[in-house]
């Protein structure tokens, strides 16, 4: 089936927030202790954190659907301009609830994302994401064609840190 990425809302906060606290528990469950995981869920998952997320200028956030069933959600944001001179986009996040993982979803929201990046920046782009490093994600960005540009510890607060790699991907602008 044919997924809808959709752009979130603000009343799809509760959504939001059912499925990160299932899908981002199961993702870090083998990296980061529970409560350095309950921690981040209320740092980027709270109502007032979720609201900035969606309405936030140059944030773009999106419901992945099944049919009628929200299975995921994803978001990207643009952030100025890369070093090769083109528009910089971040990859915020790609999440699926686990029971729909390996069924070609994530495939179809990261190709969905890259190409409305492309409806912003016609003439080309580069994405960046950050992704932890036991994070078992990193293959699936590596087969989507991002490469491993650099890896940084960013302090998030309360002592945790993220410990990223950074990947990018350059974009070429036509049809």
């Amino acid at each position: 089936m044919e997924l809808k990425i959709i752009r979130a809302q603000l009343k799809d906060i509760e959504t939001i927030q059912g499925i990160a606290d299932v899908a981002f528990r199961d993702t870090y469950k083998d990296i980061h202790a529970p409560y350095q995981t309950d921690y981040m869920l209320r740092m980027m998952y709270s109502d007032e954190s979720l609201s900035e997320q969606i309405c936030g200028e140059g944030k773009d956030f999106f419901l992945i659907e099944d049919g009628d069933s929200v299975v995921g959600y994803a978001s990207i944001e643009m952030d100025g301009m890369a070093e090769n001179g083109k528009p910089l986009f971040h990859l915020q996040k790609i999440y699926l609830l686990p029971q729909h993982h390996h069924k070609g979803y994530g495939k179809q929201a990261f190709f969905a994302l890259m190409e409305y990046a492309k409806t912003i920046a016609p003439d080309g782009y580069r994405v960046e994401l950050n992704v932890n490093r036991h994070n078992k994600a990193v293959g699936f960005y590596e087969a989507m064609g991002m490469r491993r540009d650099r890896e940084g510890d960013f302090d998030i607060g309360n002592g945790f840190y993220m410990n990223d790699y950074i990947y990018c991907m350059d974009c070429e602008g036509g049809s």
